[in-house]
């Protein structure tokens, strides 16, 4: 995925912060937050390792399980019309509105 980076096994999102002029690392999927920054990306991974090395320290010393768990349910509004066609575009296909659904955010994860 692009603007991704592992770290030790977790996830930050990358992105250029143009008020401070240097790339911003932000972790996902953990019970708080934690970033980083840096002007390389060799930086970026000494630095992103230092926040999250100081983020878990905090979760072991306040008994906090560091990273969220996902149940792979959640609720999606859409516009009625966006919700119609959806149902039609799905039934077209022979799969429910679930399958169409991930399906669809599966494409996009891997593009």
């Amino acid at each position: 995925m692009n603007n991704i980076m592992a770290i030790d096994g977790y996830r930050a999102v990358i992105q250029y912060d143009p008020e401070v002029e240097m790339f911003r690392g932000e972790f996902v999927g953990l019970n708080g937050g934690a970033d980083f920054y840096a002007d390389s990306v060799s930086d970026l991974h000494k630095e992103g390792r230092v926040s999250l090395r100081i983020f878990l320290e905090e979760c072991e010393r306040l008994g906090i399980q560091p990273s969220k768990s996902y149940s792979g349910k959640f609720q999606v509004r859409l516009p009625a019309e966006i919700h119609e066609h959806a149902v039609d575009a799905a039934t077209a296909r022979g799969q429910s509105l679930n399958q169409f659904v991930a399906t669809a955010i599966e494409h996009e994860i891997h593009t």
